[in-house]
């Protein structure tokens, strides 16, 4: 019995559009994976919560 392929294997790479390659997948390069991942370090793509933060004092004390 053979798996059925990715419910996403057919969708486009999501930063350029193209075909998706398969070392690579959902992007069709290494490229196109390395802007993903600047993109989360960087700040760009952020998953918002409701949570509260630490409110700490920056004066040191």
């Amino acid at each position: 019995m053979t798996m059925p392929p990715p419910a996403n294997s057919n969708k486009p790479c999501p930063i350029c559009g193209k075909p998706p390659a398969d070392p690579y997948r959902p992007f069709c390069s290494s490229r196109c994976a390395d802007l993903d991942l600047h993109r989360w370090l960087g700040g760009v793509y952020r998953v918002e919560t409701s949570e509260v933060g630490d409110e700490k004092d920056d004066s040191g004390v």
